[in-house]
């Protein structure tokens, strides 16, 4: 099933955690055009997923329930099916991510459209736990956000 330019088809469910005010006011930069456009270019299956901007508190609240990891981290990825349709939440910490982009120098979206490519691969499968599954990841993402206008996260300074 084919989605828009030869893409796998997409269903999206976007959303802004209420109560954290640097989530909320990231949504005028995340439009679901954008959001749609990062995630669609890493889809190699049709897919149905729900992406999550939130706050510190319910990033971290997730990162110890699941990865038992006691901080909030950038993105967290729960994959339920891979195939034939690949559904997954993505939920991106903003705070997390808003904090990154600042340390490394680069505009905000490009961030986020990293953390969604990185995300939307891991919902398919796609890992860095050693050097070798690292390096084909990050390969691929690579090339997928160049193909977006956005530049190598990997690349040294």
């Amino acid at each position: 099933m084919a989605g828009r330019g030869g893409r796998p088809a997409l269903s999206l469910s976007l959303q802004f955690a209420r109560r954290d005010e640097t989530a909320r006011s990231h949504r005028q930069l995340l439009s679901r055009s954008l959001v749609a456009r990062c995630i669609r270019s890493a889809l190699q299956h049709p897919a149905e997923m729900t992406v999550r901007v939130v706050g510190e508190d319910e990033g971290l609240s997730l990162n110890r329930d699941y990865r038992q990891q006691d901080h909030a981290t950038n993105v967290l990825t729960f994959d339920y099916s891979r195939q034939p349709v690949v559904v997954a939440d993505l939920v991106l910490c903003a705070s997390v991510i808003e904090r990154e982009a600042q340390e490394m120098e680069i505009p905000l979206a490009d961030h986020y459209s990293h953390l969604l490519v990185h995300g939307a691969l891991h919902a398919q499968g796609w890992d860095h736990l050693d050097d070798e599954q690292a390096h084909r990841m990050e390969s691929l993402e690579t090339a997928i956000l160049a193909q977006l206008g956005v530049a190598d996260p990997y690349a040294a300074d």
